[in-house]
């Protein structure tokens, strides 16, 4: 693991375990109140139950492999960049593809009074069906922040759970997300494929490579720069203090054709 005093940061090392069929691992442990994270490995046609923790929430970002999610006797494909949400379902079954390994990251995040309330106005068909989204489908959009030539995609709507917003982020350098703040909710950054840029928070900065998972520290001034021929391709996570904070993605302008 690769951490930085200033932007805290781990490298999830996508690799087979060597010595079990399953491995798994908590990571950035205490970094943001009420968000545990948790990365998981799961190797040749094996298969994991697994249920929300309690009182949480939970959200899956399958990153690398193929296998299946069975949730109340459905069975959902999962390929590479593929986010799945069980919602009301208790109990799910992640399997693995024959002679494949699946690398993904469960993102479990604990509800308060007021999400308990705000769950009840959401739309039921949002709260209480599975969420399932290949992230090159979603809806793209774009914001003043960002250079016409990057392709930014939300791969979690703010109305399926209370309180957390994702997206992606995908350019070729030379380009730049530009210098922002944003004190009302924590972030955290997630590389993916060929990801291979620099995060600058305040007057620290940061590799930021490939299967890097880092926190944007709360409130700083932060940005992102990709150089020549190089790759930014990134999750980007927001988990808002309160509801009111959710006003920020008012910015995100929806694209009228998805790119």
């Amino acid at each position: 693991m690769e951490t930085s005093q200033e932007i805290p940061k781990v490298n999830l090392k996508i690799q087979i375990p060597k010595t079990t069929k399953q491995y798994s691992e908590s990571i950035l442990e205490n970094e943001i109140k009420g968000v545990y994270i948790e990365y998981v490995v799961i190797t040749d046609e094996n298969a994991r139950v697994d249920t929300a923790k309690e009182g949480c929430t939970a959200i899956y970002l399958f990153l690398k492999g193929k296998g299946k999610v069975i949730a109340s006797d459905i069975s959902y494909d999962i390929i590479p960049e593929t986010i799945f949400l069980p919602n009301i379902v208790k109990s799910i079954t992640i399997k693995t593809a024959k002679k494949d390994t699946l690398h993904y990251l469960k993102i479990s995040n604990k509800l308060t009074e007021q999400d308990y309330i705000d769950l009840k106005e959401f739309p039921s068909k949002n709260t209480q069906q599975v969420y399932c989204a290949k992230f090159k489908d979603c809806q793209s959009y774009s914001e003043p922040i960002k250079s016409p030539n990057t392709i930014s995609r939300t791969i979690l709507p703010n109305k399926i759970i209370p309180r957390i917003a994702m997206g992606t982020v995908q350019t070729k350098g030379p380009d730049k997300v530009g210098a922002h703040e944003h004190p009302m909710l924590e972030q955290l950054f997630l590389g993916l494929s060929k990801n291979n840029c620099i995060v600058y928070a305040d007057d620290a900065k940061t590799v930021f490579s490939q299967y890097d998972i880092l926190h944007i520290p709360l409130g700083s001034t932060h940005s992102v720069s990709v150089e020549n021929k190089e790759v930014m391709y990134y999750i980007w996570m927001d988990f808002f203090l309160d509801k009111k904070g959710e006003e920020w993605l008012k910015t995100h302008i929806v694209d009228s054709v998805v790119r």
